[in-house]
């Protein structure tokens, strides 16, 4: 039985970009371009009519930026896509702003074929794409300072939430914590409800931003 492929919608003004972007998803049997959007104002209305798992989100589009396209999605689209940023400076405020907004990670434009295919693949399975260096850059750069959100953390999701930053995944936390991979998933699912985020990059920036886990 042949797996459905991942729906992916490509948000970006520059129609080389878009080419470009939909040559290299185009020839993988499991993405399939679904749809384009050359303005971040026809983003939901795309995502309504196509149903994508995943967008590829830019940040600097006319009338309506990837920031705000992207929390119109993630706050009026039932079951949403899985936002992926795609952008020419990792340390730019656009790029934080739309983590904070609900973005899954980000992928810079001048990645090679297979990095972007990855990222796709990655969070079309419900992962977070995470840079945890570039991540501590754009908080220390434009986070400003809060507390730590949400209901206070065991010890052990305390320890969880710290490798999560340091940006292992659940089978990697599993093997430092010597736990089963089903029990990092609960605790991983109890940190997230705890902080109120929606994923792991909220997460992070969170635990980077409230001094949580430490800059250095």
């Amino acid at each position: 039985m042949t797996a459905t492929p991942v729906r992916v919608l490509i948000a970006d003004d520059d129609e080389l970009v878009r080419v470009g972007l939909r040559a290299v998803l185009g020839a993988e049997a499991d993405l399939e371009v679904v749809g384009e959007a050359a303005d971040g104002a026809a983003v939901l209305p795309a995502v309504t009519r196509l149903r994508p798992d995943v967008v590829l989100m830019d940040v600097r589009m006319p009338a309506l930026d990837g920031i705000q396209a992207t929390r119109l999605v993630l706050t009026r689209v039932d079951d949403p896509p899985r936002v992926l940023v795609v952008t020419t400076f990792e340390n730019d405020e656009h790029v934080y702003a739309a983590l904070r907004a609900g973005a899954s990670g980000f992928l810079l434009k001048r990645a090679r074929p297979a990095q972007i295919v990855d990222a796709v693949r990655l969070v079309a399975r419900g992962d977070s794409l995470l840079f945890p260096a570039a991540i501590r850059r754009l908080t220390a750069a434009y986070g400003g300072a809060a507390g730590l959100p949400g209901a206070p953390l065991t010890e052990r999701e305390a320890g969880v939430l710290r490798l999560m930053a340091a940006g292992l995944s659940n089978a990697e936390i599993a093997a430092e914590l010597v736990l089963g991979v089903e029990t990092v998933k609960t605790h991983v699912g109890n940190v997230l409800a705890k902080l109120g985020v929606r994923d792991r990059t909220q997460a992070v920036i969170a635990a980077y931003r409230s001094g949580f886990v430490p800059p250095g």
